[in-house]
């Protein structure tokens, strides 16, 4: 059987307990809510997991990445993927996780999927307290949720993260708020250090950086602060620059993010 092990503290909530991969039914629909700040520790599941954010957004760590996900985003996290979760702002968790049969067209790596309207109301559905009875129309829509989701786009949320400790423990800091750090790792001399952090996650530090403050950028939006805050808090001189920048990178205005058009 496969347990969804918690973090012991004030956060913590009873384990979450799932047929074995190709056992029970294709889908297991779920709802969890939590406050701001709640961590839910490094675990992994026997099933792949759909992991939607209704509201709120989450920080999943995975080996060598992080990923953000926003309101009305998922990540899919297949199989025996170990991860951890960070919640920002009050986490409306649904999960949907799918047998192995109902995986098998799915991306065999983890990545940030956007979710269609439809697949919305979808899981709102499924993870609804009325429709926890099993009944033949949760079946049904069970099955054209799998459908669904193997037409979703992906979205590029994520960051990779160096082994070592030295370079991990950089990116942890600039993680905590990308905006507020030096630019400049290291010393201009350690050019060890930049070619072992390339190395390590394919990125240059100032790229690295680039995509972290994106990602900060995105969780802002998220959390309801405007555009014109967020190009502020981030450096940009004006918000039509900062939106060129975010529509070059993500292909979407910044307003996709904000919680109003994530509703619709």
């Amino acid at each position: 059987m496969d347990t969804l092990i918690l973090q012991a503290g004030p956060h913590a909530i009873s384990p979450v307990v799932l047929p074995d991969a190709d056992a029970g039914p294709m889908l297991v629909a779920r709802r969890r809510s939590f406050p701001a700040g709640a961590r839910i520790d490094a675990h992994q599941h026997v099933r792949g997991q759909f992991l939607f954010a209704a509201a709120g957004t989450m920080l999943v760590r995975t080996p060598g990445h992080a990923w953000l996900v926003p309101p009305s985003r998922a990540l899919w996290i297949p199989a025996g993927t170990e991860h951890a979760i960070d919640a920002y702002g009050g986490l409306d968790m649904r999960t949907l996780y799918l047998n192995a049969a109902s995986a098998e067209t799915l991306p065999r790596g983890c990545v940030v999927l956007e979710v269609t309207a439809l697949l919305r109301e979808l899981i709102m559905r499924m993870t609804s307290p009325e429709s926890l009875d099993g009944t033949e129309a949760i079946a049904l829509i069970g099955r054209l949720a799998v459908l669904e989701i193997g037409r979703l786009q992906s979205c590029a949320l994520q960051l990779p993260m160096p082994a070592s400790p030295d370079l991990l423990g950089l990116c942890e800091r600039v993680l905590k708020n990308p905006a507020r750090v030096d630019g400049e790792p290291v010393s201009a001399s350690s050019r060890s250090l930049y070619r072992r952090f390339r190395a390590e996650t394919g990125l240059s530090y100032v790229q690295w950086r680039k995509q972290a403050c994106l990602l900060h950028a995105v969780r802002l939006l998220g959390a309801g602060q405007p555009v014109t805050q967020v190009a502020l808090d981030l450096g940009y001189e004006s918000p039509s620059a900062f939106s060129t920048m975010f529509r070059r990178s993500l292909g979407v205005t910044p307003r996709a993010f904000s919680p109003r058009h994530t509703k619709t």
